[in-house]
């Protein structure tokens, strides 16, 4: 049996390649990270449900499979968690609700059929606020999910435990969602690479008022420590699918291997410091500066500029987006149970039921304008680039921050002020993802947000594999827990 730390950090690639070469099995896996997981879990708070008898049940079919000589998928024998927002089908799934706490889904989601598809091996679901709706891991479902890097810090959300397990060293490759920047935000803070497709890359499932919306803004997607095994999630779950709901685009998908070794030379990047004219933290202004101009030695060109949103508008159009679909998914529970709701949700929820038929109007009316404003900025460059949130992680105790940069936050926008940058593209519609590029003063990661040009997710890894290369990170562990 191999020791307790021979498969902490190991790539999802490398460990696909073991695999597959009878070097490891798919058992020995299992049994290592659900070991791992009950080290681990009273301090991060990653998973919500842990099903080890059901994953070492698949584990050792697996192994058979293995042994058998069979062809494999590319996620073969890899222990894989889900984001408990995602429905899988006998496992429970609590969308991060005390309301949803025994709720025992029928059917997997689409990308769940695909990753089982490919191989992987379910072994448990990951903490997330609920319902998705909050930037940090919090619900009335046990303790806030904790940062690897500092576990009195937040590990971000909505896809705080899938952070925290790959940051770990529990997973080398978990799956997310982003709605409004729930792969990009949690990877900033716990070092992490994450990306979301363009809208409609990935689909989703059927079924709901909310699926037939004309803007489905989030996105499933990977985070991992490095560039190549998000290339490689990516190309599990991307593609057209008969049973998913509208929105999903047609076709073949990118190739996302080939991308990661066409580097960034002659592009045209874009670098907005602040996203007009958002407070951030004079650590991370320095750090996503530095590691903006560094693609000029990479053979880019790089412009800084003026982005022409007001953030206010901004804030205020996704606000509504987001609390309205909240109140269409779940309003029934505001009705009936408002005492399981957290306080997020249901003010969120109440809010909304302010909101008038003209509210509604104008918030779809600056979304259309918000993706023309992207459209010709990226006739303009090929990439842009930003901080990918305003500041690092911040303590659990403590709260999103009151004051960013010198600049007092509104105490109504608490739960959003320090991270304006990921939305906007949720919003737009592109592909976009972070980069770890360095620490603060306090060792806690700071992340570099790449935007593309819609359906352009290759120039966004590619971009990514050329500044993880020029800057490697994934040697980076954070301590021993």
């Amino acid at each position: 049996m191999p020791d307790d730390n021979s498969f902490a950090f190991t790539p999802a690639h490398e460990l696909s390649r073991m695999v597959a070469a009878r070097e490891v099995s798919p058992v020995e896996l299992a049994e290592w990270t659900l070991r791992r997981i009950d080290e681990t879990n009273d301090t991060l708070h990653a998973y919500l449900t842990v099903i080890g008898d059901q994953a070492m049940e698949s584990a050792r079919a697996a192994e058979a499979t293995v042994m058998r000589g069979d062809e494999l998928g590319p996620l073969h024998g890899l222990p894989f968690p889900i984001k408990d927002l995602v429905p899988t089908a006998g496992v429970r799934t609590t969308f991060g609700s005390a309301a949803y706490a025994d709720n025992v889904p029928d059917n997997d989601d689409i990308v769940v059929t695909r990753i089982k598809a490919a191989g992987a091996v379910i072994i448990g679901k990951t903490n997330t606020p609920e319902f998705g709706h909050l930037g940090y891991t919090s619900n009335k479902l046990g303790d806030n999910c904790r940062n690897p890097w500092d576990v009195t810090r937040e590990s971000g959300g909505s896809s705080g435990g899938a952070a925290a397990s790959v940051a770990a060293g529990i997973t080398p490759l978990a799956q997310g969602g982003d709605g409004g920047g729930s792969i990009r935000i949690p990877c900033s803070l716990c070092g992490l690479y994450g990306i979301k497709g363009s809208e409609g890359r990935v689909p989703r499932s059927g079924g709901g008022d909310a699926a037939w919306h004309p803007y489905n803004l989030a996105q499933t997607g990977p985070l991992s420590r490095n560039v190549r095994d998000s290339a490689l999630l990516m190309s599990v779950l991307s593609g057209p699918d008969n049973d998913a709901a509208p929105g999903t685009l047609e076709g073949p998908g990118p190739d996302y291997f080939g991308a990661l070794g066409r580097g960034v030379k002659d592009l045209r990047i874009g670098w907005t410091p602040d996203m007009g004219g958002n407070a951030v933290d004079p650590d991370v202004a320095e750090m996503t500066a530095h590691a903006a101009r560094s693609f000029e030695t990479l053979g880019a060109t790089v412009e800084e500029f003026d982005f022409e949103i007001d953030p206010d508008e901004m804030w205020y159009s996704f606000r509504n987006y987001f609390d309205l679909k909240a109140l269409v998914g779940y309003g029934h529970l505001l009705r009936d149970t408002p005492e399981l709701l957290t306080d997020y949700v249901r003010e969120g929820m109440q809010y909304a039921t302010t909101l008038s038929a003209v509210d509604h109007h104008e918030t779809m009316a600056f979304v259309a304008r918000l993706r023309d404003y992207f459209r010709r900025l990226f006739e303009r460059f090929d990439l842009v680039l930003s901080p990918t949130l305003a500041t690092t992680a911040f303590k659990v105790a403590d709260g999103p921050p009151r004051e960013i940069g010198g600049r007092f936050m509104d105490p109504d926008r608490a739960y959003w002020t320090w991270s304006p940058f990921t939305y906007s593209v949720n919003i737009s519609g592109h592909p976009a993802a972070t980069v770890p590029c360095g620490f603060d003063r306090d060792g806690i990661p700071v992340g570099l947000h790449l935007i593309g040009r819609f359906g352009d997710e290759e120039t966004v890894l590619a971009a990514s594999a050329a500044f993880e290369e020029a800057t490697p990170w994934a040697d980076k562990t954070p301590p021993a827990i």
